[in-house]
């Protein structure tokens, strides 16, 4: 496995609500900065919809490229939950009622005062060889195998799942941001901006035009490295360079 696999994830997003536009996906972003603290990069991310062979071939293909996949969505009850039989397929694997899951969701719909029916019972449903992954907010479980982390779609359970998930990760260097916004059309920072890179290899650097109501616009310019003292002096550079252009920034 080379280095940038090891320290990097994909995130695929399962749901024909979200491309419908019905719904509107919140998990990506926080699984984005959440990982930053543990120096994994997301480096692709991927909407599919709740398609079997759609889900099969995202997952085996991220599976291999990437150190980590997490999915949302797709692991609940209803006829179009197939993420679970899905990535059991994928992994070449048969997919069975799981006692410990089948008993939490029992123990859970009891206390609750609801019926444990047989669609309810269909969260139980683990490939085999998965290890559970605990859901303390309404109890059916998510499930990690081999280096695919397995939520669900919404995000306030999905956000637990991640934090009991996050023992898995390994820990690489965190990755240090920083964001300057410069009031300037972009076309008049680019030369600054290929000076920054040229001169510091290890940060990453984005331009990001914007506009507001009030007519104001220019550049937000974030920049990011898992360097500390690269990064400070990457941004000091940059602001000697835009001084020097007399280009306004805060």
């Amino acid at each position: 496995m080379d280095k940038s696999k090891s320290e990097n994830a994909a995130i695929l997003i399962i749901g024909n609500e979200i491309l419908s536009g019905r719904t509107q996906d919140l998990n990506f972003s926080y699984i984005v900065r959440a990982l930053s603290d543990y120096g994994v990069s997301v480096l692709e991310c991927r909407t599919i919809l709740d398609d079997k062979n759609e889900i099969i071939s995202s997952i085996n293909t991220l599976r291999k490229k990437y150190k980590y996949v997490f999915t949302t969505g797709g692991i609940g009850p209803t006829h179009d939950d197939i993420t679970s039989e899905s990535i059991a397929e994928a992994f070449g694997v048969k997919i069975e009622t799981n006692e410990e899951a089948y008993n939490i969701l029992e123990s859970y719909y009891n206390k609750n005062n609801y019926k444990f029916n047989e669609v309810r019972q269909r969260m139980a449903r683990i490939p085999i060889g998965a290890e559970l992954i605990p859901n303390n907010i309404s109890a059916a479980p998510g499930f990690k195998i081999d280096n695919v982390f397995v939520f669900a779609g919404i995000p306030r359970i999905m956000q637990s799942m991640l934090k009991e998930s996050i023992k898995y990760i390994e820990p690489q260097k965190k990755i240090n941001r920083a964001n300057i916004q410069v009031k300037v059309p972009e076309g008049e920072i680019a030369k600054i901006l290929e000076k920054i890179i040229k001169t510091y290899s290890d940060i990453d650097i984005g331009s990001y035009p914007f506009f507001d109501s009030k007519k104001d616009f220019g550049v937000n310019i974030e920049l990011s490295s898992k360097n500390k003292l690269s990064l400070e002096k990457a941004i000091s550079y940059l602001k000697v360079q835009l001084s020097e252009e007399s280009i306004k920034y805060k």
